[in-house]
């Protein structure tokens, strides 16, 4: 039996890291030659090389456009430049072409899918059946998301939010811009209202409606989840709708409410507010009516209106809306 381990011709060399820059086995060795001996000249390192005249020719016209090479001047012949120098900036044009490829294969995969669609309709649209399933499936869109996640959040819940609240935070980790549109009535619930602060606090852009038309969610504008049954219907079913134009409208409808919502967030906790102020300013800021508030509060309706009255008092202010530009402007929210 023959020891292919010991055999030469059965071994594979192996490759040059230089290839990984576009530098050939035989260019760097000519690159080599002009490095160990800069002063022999054309002859020496063909001698060196092991190279004919004109492959010199060739391989030397090769590294001055690679960048490895300084033309000749009147100081004299060909100079290597210094691999540093040069490597680093030929790792730098390789990055920039992957990065332009990167961006060809966006814009081909989109003709790539809408062909798909064009073909196949039904492949627009993805049914997940099922607590576990629509698990699975926002698991899936959370880490695949690149850019930005967009969403719609709205009761009645279906299923404990403890693990999409763990793929938020993780998302946000990853330095994904996460996107959160709550209506009003979510945030009731004391637990709810906390978990979105906890999210604000993480990194999450929040804000706020009376309501939102539907749950939704919004992964890199190409992909979206939301219900495929109505709320009163009840149980476990989604749909996933691929990138299409119904994605594109979906992610439209996302950004004409994210332009009439308010921003939820802390007070800024300057001094300037009683700890019930900045807790009433809070919930105020989270578009909570008075009588949920009095519920946060675990005070009565009189004595909310009484407090929100001597806010906008101290505030000058004539209207809710008055008090909430100028608690604003003092950097009360």
């Amino acid at each position: 039996m023959v020891n292919t381990a010991q055999d030469p011709a059965r071994q594979t060399p192996a490759a040059s890291p230089w290839a990984a820059v576009g530098v050939s086995a035989f260019d760097e060795r000519v690159y080599q030659s002009i490095l160990h001996q800069p002063d022999a000249g054309a002859g020496g390192w063909t001698l060196l090389s092991g190279a004919t005249p004109a492959e010199l020719r060739e391989a030397c016209d090769r590294l001055l456009a690679l960048g490895l090479l300084q033309p000749p001047d009147s100081m004299g012949g060909l100079r290597a430049v210094d691999p540093r120098v040069a490597i680093r900036a030929l790792i730098r044009r390789r990055e920039t072409e992957s990065e332009l490829v990167a961006a060809t294969a966006e814009e081909m995969a989109t003709a790539y899918e809408a062909g798909l669609l064009r073909e196949e309709p039904s492949r627009l649209i993805e049914v997940a059946s099922g607590e576990g399933a629509i698990a699975a499936r926002l698991e899936e869109m959370y880490a695949r998301a690149e850019h930005e996640v967009c969403l719609f959040d709205t009761p009645p819940y279906l299923a404990p939010p403890a693990p999409q609240v763990d793929l938020q935070a993780d998302l946000l980790k990853r330095g994904i811009v996460s996107r959160g549109i709550y209506a009003a009535t979510a945030l009731e619930d004391p637990n709810a209202l906390s978990r979105a602060w906890n999210m604000v606090e993480l990194g999450e852009q929040a804000r706020v409606l009376p309501s939102v038309p539907l749950k939704l969610l919004v992964v890199d504008g190409r992909r979206a989840l939301l219900p495929l049954t109505s709320s009163a219907a009840g149980g476990y079913c989604a749909v996933v709708v691929w990138h299409s134009a119904v994605t594109e409208a979906l992610q439209k409808l996302f950004e004409l409410a994210w332009r009439q919502a308010s921003p939820l967030g802390r007070p800024a906790g300057n001094g300037e507010l009683s700890e019930d102020e900045e807790a009433l300013t809070r919930l105020l800021a989270a578009g909570l009516k008075d009588e949920a508030v009095a519920r946060h509060l675990g005070v009565s309706l009189r004595t909310v209106r009484r407090r929100v009255s001597d806010l906008q008092e101290r505030l000058g202010a004539a209207s809710r809306f008055q008090l909430g530009l100028r608690a604003a402007q003092r950097g009360w929210l």
